[in-house]
This record gives structure tokens, C-alpha cells and sequence, in this order.
């Protein structure tokens, strides 16, 4: 199973988006920047995510979970 990164922004105004999902943690700053996320990307790294992990800054909920998706059937059913 693949890994997701889910990034809740919060304080933000009020029809912005708020959540992003992402493949790595390196994927976040490609999108976001520390300020917004409220955290620098060496410390997501060494915080704690996996194993379905939570971090919490004043500006962000990070989360990290496994994406569950269907096996491919391959009979034709």
C-alpha cells in the first residue's frame, strides 16, 4: 500500500482550500511553503510520520496514513 500525506491547513480564509494530499513529505514544499505548513521539511522528515503518525503546528495538521485501493481482477470478473 502507498503512503499519503494529508495537510489541513488552518487560519485560513474562508473559501480557501484546506486540505492537500500528497505522495512524500517532499512533495508538501513543492505546493506549500514551511511558513504555511508551519513546520521545515527536515522536520516532517524526522517527526514521527509513519506508522500513520500525527504533527500539529499552529498553521497545520500532518498526517500521514497508507491509501488503501482495490486489487485488480485479472478473470475478467
Amino acid at each position: 500500500m502507498a503512503k499519503v500525506i494529508h495537510v489541513h491547513l488552518l487560519n485560513r480564509r474562508r473559501y480557501e482550500r484546506k486540505d492537500y494530499y500528497f505522495a512524500s513529505i517532499s512533495a508538501v514544499y513543492t505546493v506549500l511553503t514551511a511558513q504555511d505548513v508551519g513546520a521545515t521539511k527536515g522536520y516532517l522528515l524526522h517527526a514521527g510520520l509513519s506508522g500513520n503518525g500525527t504533527v500539529a503546528t499552529k498553521c497545520a495538521i500532518i498526517k500521514q496514513s497508507t491509501l488503501i485501493r482495490c486489487t485488480r481482477h485479472t478473470d475478467g470478473k
